[in-house]
């Protein structure tokens, strides 16, 4: 078994090669990014090469190369907030990516099955604050990000209806973990609160909305889901993966600011506001567990522990 992973040197990519290895011990891995270079944290086993998806020529070779049974796709550009300020490199990255890893597929020697990962900013606000989201609510996308993972999960099912492609698709809700880019909430929490003990800023946290809520798994839980995904998931199909329960940004901080080794204030810092920021945002995960008996194991309050070590980690 061949399974290539496109984006193994981000956030998920990286505990998914992790899970993979450990799952499928006898499996070949292969991951690739834009640099293509091991990370400290890449297990040994996982073979790394380098390919801008962005290439035509390049994914082609790619493909080629690694002759995958299975293709997670999860490179791409991931940040909501970076996407207002550039969303056409969001475009670009996402889609042109998306297109020609499809069409190197299709040239290739091989029928891998595929999942592409897009994700729950697709539905934008959802019916009403608080009530769980299903994969029959309409995409009502509020950011470029969310229109460039829209776009992608409905290219993967026309060149699933069109070219017969075994393509998965999965909606992941939030996630969290160590590794995790500081661009997003907790990350950022973690570090300045690392950087505070460290004597290395003041003794102030700035945030942004406190008052969002956000179904919140941990991303070893949800990097599992993306293997039963592709192994028991049905081509054609699109599956919500999330907690089903959803926890407040000013929870998040409160719970952080207790494993803090020093008193920390906090402070509202204008920039750090979204021009537009959904309420309360929970997700129906019924359709997935039914399909596979998944559910999240970590406690919400191990995996801001672990993003806390993470980032002091980094500082001592």
């Amino acid at each position: 078994m061949r399974l290539l992973i496109t984006g193994v040197g981000g956030f998920a990519g990286s505990h998914l090669a992790e899970a993979l290895l450990s799952a499928s011990p006898d499996a070949e891995v292969w991951g690739c990014d834009l640099i293509g270079q091991r990370r400290p944290y890449h297990p040994s086993a996982l073979h790394v090469l380098s390919a801008d998806l962005r290439d035509p020529a390049a994914t082609r070779r790619l493909v080629l190369e690694c002759r995958p049974d299975q293709i997670y796709h999860l490179a791409g550009q991931a940040s909501a907030g970076e996407s207002w300020s550039n969303p056409w490199q969001t475009f670009e990255t996402n889609l042109r990516g998306q297109v020609n890893l499809l069409e190197a597929v299709l040239a290739g020697p091989s029928a891998p099955r595929i999942l592409v990962v897009s994700s729950s900013e697709i539905y934008g606000r959802g019916p009403q604050p608080g009530q769980p989201i299903s994969e029959t609510f309409p995409l009502c996308p509020e950011n470029p990000y969310a229109v460039s993972k829209a776009a992608q999960d409905l290219l993967a099912q026309q060149y699933y209806i069109s070219r017969h492609l075994a393509i998965v698709r999965v909606r992941p809700f939030n996630h969290i973990g160590p590794r995790q880019n500081r661009r997003f909430v907790v990350p950022a929490f973690a570090s300045q609160i690392a950087a505070i003990e460290a004597g290395r800023q003041p003794p102030v946290v700035r945030v942004g909305n406190l008052s969002a809520r956000r179904d919140i798994t941990d991303v070893r839980d949800i990097v599992q889901a993306y293997r039963l995904a592709i192994e028991i998931g049905q081509p054609g199909e699109a599956y919500n993966l999330g907690s089903g329960s959803s926890h407040s940004m000013q929870d998040l901080l409160t719970a952080m600011l207790g494993f803090a080794r020093v008193p920390i204030s906090v402070e509202i810092d204008p920039q750090r506001l979204r021009p537009v920021d959904a309420p309360d945002i929970v997700c129906d995960v019924s359709k997935f567990r039914a399909a596979t008996g998944w559910a999240p194991r970590i406690p919400i309050d191990q995996s801001l522990r672990d993003v806390l070590y993470y980032e002091r980690s980094l500082v001592e």
